[in-house]
């Protein structure tokens, strides 16, 4: 309801690559950040002599519309979480947690009186790095608090994962105290695989060009779409994961900005695969014929080259 009335709004979505992580702050783009970086020091034998790590949390800021004006209430930060790095024959893991209270205070339900408490809810994410004596360095998202959507940069500032799922009212509701890695909990994060620049153009002439799209709530274990069914639209994931099945095998999983469903489209007009909703799911459906049929075409060799049968 507060995004619906306009009382708050969802942010655009964040670059490809950071180039200026402080201008992005500045500019109220992001609600909070997660900077972990690490090192280590080997030895001529490629032994592991030291090692270390540094970043922090930075928290941005929520604006809202109140009475025609638009206000913005400045997030506060928690303490970092990092416990004692994991220290192997040839590698060392880093883990961190960052994170605070947005800056909007929201009303919930509470058993003792006043009944209602006005409290931010909290925001997180939970980083794992590995850096290897090789030189190899691998991060991940491992926990996080189920809103807002979260990207994950690596080294060089370019996006390679976001968490697939969001719940908006779970996080609305429980996202307190206890409820938290400041409590004794974390989320752990469902992470998927980062739409391709080609879906991304298609995703905007969908949402913003083709028409008023259809957007559709699917439960866990759906069938969006039946292999052999007729059909002539394409689905734009928004959240949530999607398994793609061909002849009762499972091909692949998807999850947001992932666009499926062209292959019928562009060939026989029948579906040649099942689309399964893996979790809670959003999609949004447009008929393909309103989006660029040579870009459609591109994006069904790419599903090929995946060793996808496209729907």
């Amino acid at each position: 309801m507060p995004f619906e009335v306009g009382f708050t709004h969802y942010d655009d979505p964040p670059p490809d690559q950071i180039e200026d992580l402080a201008e992005l702050q500045a500019a109220d783009r992001f609600r909070f950040a997660n900077v972990l970086r690490g090192w280590i020091d080997v030895d001529s034998a490629g032994r592991i002599t030291g090692h270390g790590c540094g970043g922090g949390g930075l928290m941005g800021s929520t604006s809202v519309r109140v009475g025609g004006l638009s206000r913005t209430f400045q997030a506060v930060g928690l303490p970092d979480l990092r416990p004692k790095a994991e220290v192997g024959d040839s590698w060392v893991r880093f883990t961190q947690t960052a994170g605070g209270r947005t800056g909007l205070p929201a009303p919930r339900r509470v058993r003792r009186r006043p009944f209602i408490q006005w409290q931010a809810p909290l925001v997180w994410t939970t980083l794992s790095l590995t850096i290897h004596a090789d030189g190899r360095a691998e991060g991940s998202l491992i926990g996080a608090s189920r809103f807002p959507r979260h990207w994950v940069y690596d080294h060089d500032g370019r996006l390679f994962q976001k968490s697939g799922l969001t719940e908006f009212r779970d996080w609305w509701r429980r996202s307190f105290g206890l409820h938290s890695p400041w409590g004794d909990e974390d989320s752990e994060a469902l992470v998927t695989a980062v739409e391709t620049a080609l879906e991304r153009v298609l995703a905007g002439q969908l949402m913003h060009r083709s028409g008023k799209p259809r957007i559709h709530r699917h439960k866990p274990g759906a069938v969006l779409v039946r292999q052999g069914d007729p059909g002539n639209e394409v689905f734009l994931v928004l959240d949530g994961i999607v398994r793609v099945e061909h002849d009762g095998e499972r091909l692949a999983e998807y999850g947001p900005g992932a666009l499926l469903g062209e292959r019928a489209f562009l060939e026989t007009g029948s579906r040649t695969s099942t689309l399964v909703a893996v979790t809670a799911c959003r999609v949004a459906a447009v008929n393909a014929g309103t989006l660029d049929h040579s870009s459609l075409a591109e994006l069904s060799g790419g599903h090929r080259l995946e060793g996808q049968v496209g729907p």
